[in-house]
């Protein structure tokens, strides 16, 4: 029996000095294959212009406020449209870095942060019914917000501590900074 436990244990010390790389690197590829073309496509419904939102990005970001407004964007005044280019910006780009590895665990971070608001977002200024926030240790795992972005932010945790992973900029400027 000492014989097995053994085996097991040796085993078990190569994947846990396995499981950053891996980890890391399974993270992003999941990361670009499953919600980067999410969080751009929604990021581009959000531009009229370069600096200019649409009006559907006041809809999605400030609903009752724009609602409030008559759905004028121009009455809303400069933090509004200051907070829709910066979620415009941030689905586009944070997505970008963590797919190329460069600046991880900050654009990882950064994400967190955009899914935690987008979620309270729906939850309150969309007034999500109870079956899309779902419950968290109930018998449904599908409710599109609690159960899903749970997922979604595992994914970015990983990231958050263990990095990019061997196959990033982040570790190739780290080579480039050690000469």
């Amino acid at each position: 029996m000492n014989a097995l436990i053994s085996l097991y244990d040796r085993a078990a010390s190569g994947l846990a000095a396995l499981a950053p790389t891996v980890l890391s690197t399974a993270s992003r590829i999941v990361f670009a294959s499953v919600l980067s073309a999410y969080f751009w496509a929604s990021g581009l419904t959000k531009f009229d212009g370069l600096f200019t939102p649409s009006a559907g990005a006041y809809a999605q970001i400030f609903p009752r406020l724009f609602e409030s407004a008559g759905y004028d964007s121009t009455l809303l005044g400069l933090w509004p449209k200051l907070v829709v280019l910066a979620g415009a910006y941030a689905e586009i780009l944070l997505p970008l870095l963590i797919i190329l590895g460069l600046m991880t665990r900050a654009a990882a971070l950064g994400m967190i942060g955009f899914i935690l608001v987008q979620s309270a977002t729906d939850i309150i200024g969309h007034a999500a019914d109870a079956t899309t926030i779902g419950a968290w240790f109930d018998r449904t795992p599908d409710s599109l917000i609690l159960d899903q972005r749970a997922l979604w932010v595992l994914p970015l945790l990983v990231l958050v501590f263990h990095g990019a992973g061997p196959l990033s900029l982040d570790r190739v400027l780290r080579g480039l900074r050690k000469n």
